[in-house]
């Protein structure tokens, strides 16, 4: 599989086919291949060297828009083994670690790598991905689905309990998404560098606490906890609102980065220290 980086489709892009349902429906295309679709059928073949954007017919008339899909496209339709992080979540985690070209990140609980992906893409190809799961099912899953986005490489995959900490040292970022994180922070401290970033996913509010109780008195700084709520809006321009359905609740979201907190000044002494010269407490 790969994503499309040319204007017409060819052999070996995955295109997104929508109809006026809106339907989606992803192929990647190979030679003698058809899509079938309750639409109808089209052969794969006929479609080499359309512009995307443009319309293929079915054997019963009906039009499909050929797209290029976006890697949001792509993970709402991810094979899955474990609920995944959505994709309002995903985006927001990838700006908030920090990613860019060359880093080397570590994420545990690898799942059915949509977030895998993610860090996978921000990385390029001078960065890494180590990404733990102690679970091999799951671990084949995410395997096979960034086998197929043709980001594998980009990713070393290690089935491991990480209870006696990560493979790991001085990474520039660390995700955690595990049923119980507080459990794990002082690895995650161990492995990640000096001003590093840590995220936390927990889909509960007393989890949260735990996570940030864990946080405020472990070598961190600057915690944040965010919640993100995204509503859909209907587009048809004649009756614009918001839509009936929508995610009310996925997870909560923990930010802070590494430091070394060793306070040098003895007790008795804070009282004789000016506020400005006081350690910094949270």
């Amino acid at each position: 599989m790969s994503l499309p980086n040319t204007p017409y489709v060819q052999y070996g892009d995955t295109v997104m086919f929508v109809g006026k349902d809106r339907r989606v429906f992803l192929r990647t295309i190979r030679t003698g291949e058809k899509l079938q679709t309750h639409l109808g059928q089209i052969l794969l073949d006929d479609i080499i060297g359309l512009p995307y954007g443009t319309q293929a017919r079915t054997n019963t008339g009906m039009g499909m828009y050929i797209l290029p899909p976006s890697l949001d496209d792509v993970i709402n339709e991810l094979k899955r083994e474990t609920q995944i992080i959505y994709p309002k979540d995903l985006g927001y985690i990838a700006l908030k670690l920090g990613l860019r070209e060359g880093m080397h990140v570590i994420e545990a609980g690898a799942g059915s790598g949509a977030l895998t992906s993610v860090l996978a893409l921000m990385v390029g190809e001078s960065g890494h991905v180590y990404s733990y799961e102690r679970k091999s099912k799951h671990l084949d899953r995410a395997i096979k689905n960034l086998r197929m986005l043709g980001l594998d490489h980009r990713v070393t995959f290690i089935e491991k309990d990480i209870t006696e900490g990560f493979e790991q040292t001085d990474v520039h970022a660390l995700f955690l998404d595990l049923h119980n994180p507080e459990a794990f922070l002082g690895q995650a401290r161990e492995a990640l560098q000096g001003g590093g970033f840590l995220g936390v996913f927990v889909p509960t509010v007393n989890q949260m606490v735990t996570v940030l109780r864990e946080l405020y008195h472990g070598a961190w700084y600057l915690l944040q906890a965010e919640e993100l709520i995204m509503r859909p809006w209907i587009t048809i321009p004649d009756r614009v609102r918001p839509n009936d359905e929508m995610i009310g609740h996925s997870g909560f979201l923990i930010f802070a980065r590494a430091v070394a907190r060793e306070v040098r000044v003895l007790p008795e002494e804070l009282a004789t220290i000016n506020d400005e010269d006081r350690p910094l407490d949270g």
